[in-house]
């Protein structure tokens, strides 16, 4: 949600009408600079700033107060003459833009609020602290275009041919490099029948030829284990993401469910929205 209390660094030289502001002054409603009277503070540069995107916000302190002092005096010369020039489209898109701001607020402020150590843990327990260890598979691949190709090299496989140089050899995917290890993982984060085939494997077993939306794959199991829950530290990116959606979710359809809403469509054709002309020029 923007802030634009959000003081900037610090900031060596503000002119302003009076002169240079004394430090204990400086605040969001401090006036940095005026375009034909129209004052532009500190509240100003800062919100601008913090829309900037990442790469932006890493120039010097001195680079990014002037580049965006600068973008705000061009904005706001353009913006009188644009007010004068104002038609009823302007009006509704400017309409628009407020709404879906404020509205952006509202769920930036619930969602903000929704994540606290009590909420954290109480989503940890509910999901991991009573849940059954699951086992997880550590397989390597390889994967080829047709089913004959994949029968083939398994046949090389059996008949003595090392799995992983196989799969440098004959794997199409990025694990080929690798002799086609895929790591360690849990059976849902593969496809089936892939999956199917692993979960009916054993330790040290290759299976094929086994096809796929992505090929024909070969599949060697190494070895299984059983994995234990997450540690809060671990999960709590996924666990905030969880509880900010949610609280979102609840509040949209609250506030929605609150309101007085009267929908006046009946008779009005959908395809009106495609006619440019109806928002005028």
């Amino acid at each position: 949600m923007p802030k634009l209390a959000k003081y900037l660094g610090s900031v060596a030289v503000i002119l302003t009408m009076g002169g240079a502001v004394q430090a204990e002054e400086v605040k969001a409603d401090t006036v940095v600079a005026t375009v034909n009277g129209t004052e532009i503070t500190l509240g100003h540069m800062a919100s601008v700033r913090e829309s900037l995107p990442a790469q932006y916000q890493q120039l010097p302190d001195d680079v990014l107060f002037e580049g965006i002092l600068e973008q705000l005096i061009q904005q706001t010369a353009l913006a009188e003459i644009g007010q004068d020039m104002m038609t009823h489209r302007d009006e509704i898109a400017l309409e628009v833009d407020r709404r879906a701001y404020l509205a952006n607020a509202v769920l930036e402020h619930t969602a903000g609020g929704a994540v606290t150590d009590d909420a954290l843990k109480a989503a940890y327990d509910a999901k991991y602290a009573n849940a059954e260890p699951t086992r997880e598979y550590h397989a390597a691949h390889i994967i080829v275009e047709t089913e004959e190709e994949a029968a083939n090299i398994k046949k090389e496989i059996e008949d003595g041919l090392d799995f992983g140089e196989a799969a440098k050899k004959y794997s199409t995917d990025g694990a080929a490099p690798n002799g086609g290890d895929l790591g360690w993982f849990g059976l849902e984060a593969m496809v089936k029948p892939f999956s199917d085939a692993l979960a009916e494997m054993k330790d040290g077993e290759v299976k094929g030829p086994v096809q796929t939306e992505f090929g024909w794959h070969v599949v060697k199991l190494m070895e299984t284990r059983l994995a234990e829950a997450p540690t809060m530290e671990e999960v709590r990116a996924e666990l905030e993401g969880d509880l900010r959606q949610t609280a979102v979710e609840k509040r949209v359809t609250e506030t929605v469910e609150t309101a007085k809403v009267e929908k006046m469509t009946e008779g009005v054709d959908p395809a009106i929205l495609k006619d440019a002309a109806i928002l005028g020029e």
